[in-house]
């Protein structure tokens, strides 16, 4: 092996003489890594690689030379390749700096890749890697995949503009920024000459009376409004019927009109137009379709309306903005446009706002922190009934609650919302076995609902207690039939439950009417007709009492009721005003409550 690599080297040096006689070969054993030539070969070298590489050979082929010139003065400048510039033209080359690169290895910067992270769509948490279960929040299965993209590769850097760039310059043409907005106001001057009933839009008629108390008193001026819902719980219709209240007159008298724009990203001209004639609509609505933001402010901002209505947020889009409308970062820029828009001319925006198949609100969690309210319509499909709640207010309460009727002809308000989940009853009280009635509070709504109870002598499945219930907490309804077991003697070895309506019943107040049907169906005694409870049932069987109980009360006495049984602890807190026709009846504990309902 060392005899042929004699040979190799001596082949290599005669053929590097050959190609280049005048330069001296550096051994490749040396420790240096480049060829260094010989003093008299430096001015030709200096001479002919003034305005090219210089190149030269080794047993690994050719290489180049990339020489760094040494300055001597202040006006010596350096090319970016590294040649010398005229100035240096009669400077010697400090050949200790020359260093050796082979060709075709020369590396250039690469554009980099796309940038890639996981983000949850439901809290915006952010992470380089995906994650079943968000980190932040816990849901599960949340983590969707997010490209962020260069501007170099998407669009021109100049063309990108966020949410507020674009709502500044929608509002800019026509309502000027003036100076005195950008300093700091003092807070006696701000609310000086403020009237808390001129500010808001109050709307008219029983329906808007409902909304206006989930609103807090009516619509403020310049708030983002979000509403959502199930698909088909009838979001859109809510909110044409708003835009024509408010189209109607602010002042609810036959005042001025005020203009409302309707745009809709889902639906045509035409279709919108066919159901305003389906719910009686006659104001002039100016109805628009599209789905670019930029389109739906110049839009606005070319009106002199009073209202935006937006149908939805999830079907918009900003220019500039990577991803599809709908997604994450579309649906927060959009939002902040519109938020902009709302702050800067004072005009309320209403938004629909689509949901997930677990119920929240579709896109980041950002767009509830953005927004002022956030009304949800609730209601089963196959019923007539719809609710709307608000979860957000920075105006108002959120604990109340609006009740509603579907029909052809849009919403209609609930004129007594108590007995709107009651059925009818057979006259006969015999039927009326594992039947009792309770009064539960949605806000500041009272509702009169019916709580039925089935118990079997024998268990269907292997001889094992069972509890099959519907509407009921069932760690509430196991606690409910233990103590009804140690208490008050009953061994019940299966309980059905149920809440008429498909209510659910999620608090406490309801705990006296389960028991009364536990007892009712186990002892196979009806309840006489008339008779409601309200109480709490602790471990120890005592019963105790629930907030704001006398509003239950005055409730089933303006309803008719005869009789109610409630905790014996707020029998004196209830008094005597209003209850002159129904009789109160207070219990200590279970065993007493049973001897005075269900003696014989």
């Amino acid at each position: 092996m060392k005899f042929l690599r004699t040979i190799f080297i001596h082949h290599i040096h005669k053929r590097h003489r050959f190609l280049n006689p005048k330069r001296a070969f550096s051994s490749p054993f040396s420790n240096s890594s480049s060829a260094v030539p010989q003093p008299e070969d430096t001015e030709t070298l200096h001479s002919n690689s003034r305005n090219q590489s210089t190149n030269s050979w080794s047993i690994y082929g050719k290489v180049v030379a990339k020489q760094r010139i040494s300055n001597h003065s202040d006006e010596d400048e350096e090319t970016e390749d590294g040649k010398p510039s005229e100035s240096e033209n009669g400077s010697m080359m400090n050949l200790k700096n020359r260093s050796i690169v082979r060709t075709g290895t020369t590396t250039k910067r690469g554009t980099g890749k796309v940038k890639t992270q996981w983000v949850c769509y439901d809290c915006g948490y952010t992470a380089g890697q995906w994650w079943g279960t968000c980190p932040s929040c816990n849901m599960v299965g949340t983590m969707k995949e997010f490209h962020e993209a260069k501007a170099s590769d998407a669009v021109d850097s100049s063309k990108l503009r966020s949410g507020l760039s674009v709502s500044e310059d929608a509002v800019r043409t026509w309502l000027p920024q003036r100076s005195d907005q950008l300093q700091p106001v003092k807070l006696s001057e701000v609310n000086s000459g403020f009237n808390e009933k001129g500010w808001r839009f109050p709307l008219s008629g029983s329906f808007g009376d409902e909304v206006s108390i989930v609103l807090g008193g009516g619509l403020v001026p310049g708030s983002l409004n979000l509403v959502s819902g199930d698909p088909g719980v009838g979001k859109s219709t809510l909110l044409l019927q708003m835009a024509a209240l408010i189209a109607e007159g602010c002042n609810g008298s036959g005042g001025e009109a005020c203009p409302v724009v309707y745009v809709s990203g889902e639906e045509s001209l035409q279709q919108i137009g066919h159901r305003a004639n389906r719910l009686g609509i006659k104001s002039d609505i100016y109805l628009y379709s599209s789905t670019d933001i930029e389109d739906i402010l110049r839009i606005a901002q070319s009106l002199p309306i009073r209202a935006l209505v937006v149908d939805s947020i999830q079907t918009v889009y900003l220019k500039g903005i990577v991803g599809s409308a709908g997604g994450i970062m579309q649906v927060k820029e959009c939002t902040s446009a519109l938020m902009r828009f709302a702050k800067t001319t004072n005009i309320p925006v209403l938004l629909i706002g689509h949901v997930t198949k677990s119920g929240e609100i579709a896109g980041p969690r950002v767009l509830e922190h953005i927004v002022d309210v956030v009304l949800y319509l609730e209601g089963e499909r196959f019923t007539s009934y719809r609710m709307l709640r608000a979860v957000k207010n920075r105006f108002g309460s959120t604990d109340e609650l609006g009740v509603f009727e579907m029909s052809e002809s849009g919403f209609q308000a609930v004129s007594n919302a108590t007995e709107m989940f009651l059925t009818e009853q057979d006259p006969d009280s015999d039927v009326l076995v594992g039947l009792a009635f309770t009064v539960i509070m949605d806000g500041s709504r009272t509702f009169i609902i019916e709580v039925q109870a089935l118990c079997l002598s024998q268990s269907p499945v292997g001889g094992s207690t069972s509890k099959v219930v519907n509407g009921v907490d069932i760690n509430r309804a196991n606690m409910i039939k233990c103590v009804l077991i140690k208490q008050a003697g009953l061994h019940i070895p299966s309980v059905h439950l149920n809440v008429v309506s498909g209510l659910t019943l999620t608090e406490t107040a309801g705990d006296l009417a389960i028991a009364a049907a536990i007892c009712s169906s186990f002892l196979e005694y009806p309840i006489p007709k008339g008779i409601a409870f309200i109480g709490e049932i602790g471990l120890s069987g005592e019963l105790r009492t629930v907030p704001r109980i006398d509003k239950r009360v005055h409730a089933l006495a303006k309803l008719g009721y005869k009789t109610c049984v409630v905790p014996k602890q707020a029998v004196k807190a209830l008094g005597t005003e209003g209850l002159e026709n129904i009789k109160i009846v207070g219990c200590k504990n279970l065993k007493e409550f049973i001897n005075v309902v269900f003696s014989r």
